[in-house]
């Protein structure tokens, strides 16, 4: 006579298949991330206090959050702080998930009154929170990174800030434009079709929501923009910038103080170049 299966097991077998599922799923979204940062695409900072690699979105979302620190005239401990919270929150994604109702870099809950989902998936919006919010901790820039951090998000474990700030100092190195050159990033032409129409306008305008009105333009033709600096450092921030966001806006060469960084072989690096102004940014 033949048996049936048992509830207890029917039960066991379907928790299996549950979580082979979710498994295979968690690994198949993880080869996504990280497959074009192994292969076709990425970042890379060189600074004198380390390297680091990242995906040109975590350098987009970076690169932003300098720029807003810039706008509001903060000093570099504030931009380490954000970033050592980010790599610990999201690794510098804009998630449009998390615990409960988090979402964005920094992992903000409307619940808790930090804006709407839709708001705090916005970098610039969520970084000039994060930032409202660091400033009125008293003596932050004294404090040690984890407990200054841990004053603004109230997260579960606090102490989890503190492994980052080495890293964070490096970004911010490199994103404030402390040292010059230290981004490079590459990517590949469409596959497909013609290449995106360069938009150095709409790149413009973008930085402009971040760093503010200090970011103003001079047309130059047609196809590209000039941005002012009014110092080398702000022109190196601005630079990072439009490298970290040259592939959203189909930027094809990046110029600054007689350098340039080129699309085409972006792996290269900066080039000398010596038409490049030092008192604009030039995208094209």
């Amino acid at each position: 006579m033949r048996k049936g299966f048992s509830h207890g097991v029917v039960a066991i077998g379907v928790i299996v298949v549950v979580l082979a599922v979710a498994i295979t799923g968690a690994v198949l979204w993880m080869l996504n991330r990280t497959r074009p940062l192994v292969l076709t695409e990425r970042c890379h900072i060189t600074t004198p206090r380390g390297q680091l690699d990242l995906e040109i979105e975590q350098a987009s979302v970076a690169s932003t959050i300098a720029a807003v620190a810039a706008r509001r005239k903060l000093p570099e401990r504030a931009v380490v702080i954000a970033y050592a919270t980010g790599l610990q929150e999201s690794k510098l994604y804009n998630l449009p998930f998390g615990d409960r109702d988090s979402v964005g870099v920094f992992q903000q809950r409307p619940s808790q009154g930090w804006g709407s989902a839709a708001q705090l998936q916005d970098p610039v919006y969520a970084t000039t929170r994060f930032f409202a919010a660091l400033v009125k901790v008293p003596d932050y820039r004294k404090k040690p990174l984890h407990e200054a951090a841990q004053e603004v998000q109230r997260s579960a474990d606090g102490t989890a800030y503190a492994q980052h700030e080495e890293d964070a100092k490096i970004l911010a190195a490199a994103f404030t434009g402390r040292v010059p050159k230290a981004l490079n990033c590459w990517f590949p032409k469409p596959s497909e079709g013609p290449a995106p129409k360069a938009a150095p306008d709409a790149a413009r305008k973008e930085l402009v929501r971040a760093l503010g009105a200090a970011a103003a333009s001079a047309t130059l033709d047609a196809q590209g923009t000039r941005i002012s600096a009014s110092s080398s450092r702000r022109g190196w921030l601005i630079a990072a910038w439009s490298v970290a966001h040259a592939q959203r806006y189909g930027l094809r060469k990046i110029r600054f103080d007689r350098l340039a960084w080129s699309a085409d072989d972006g792996q290269t690096g900066w080039r000398d170049d010596t038409k490049a102004p030092a008192r604009h940014v030039e995208l094209t």
